[in-house]
């Protein structure tokens, strides 16, 4: 289990568990869950890197205690 936190620079900070091998897919859909907003409506950044939903997290090198920014489209 991996705990990743997501800001989405309004004051809003969601700490989220998963597991490495789930998919961007599914982290979303966690996100979602914690937030209240649709899971299709969420982007995942870091930097300038946009997060695709079929790649796993271990994939994309997310680890314990990472930080992603949080857009909504």
């Amino acid at each position: 289990m991996i705990e990743v936190i997501c800001n989405d620079r309004l004051g809003k900070k969601v700490k989220v568990k998963c597991l490495p091998e789930d998919t961007i897919g599914d982290f979303k859909k966690i996100v979602a869950a914690q937030t209240g907003t649709a899971p299709e409506k969420i982007v995942l950044k870091k930097g300038y890197t946009t997060y695709k939903d079929h790649i796993t997290l271990d994939d994309y090198e997310i680890h314990d205690g990472m930080n992603l920014e949080l857009y909504y489209a």
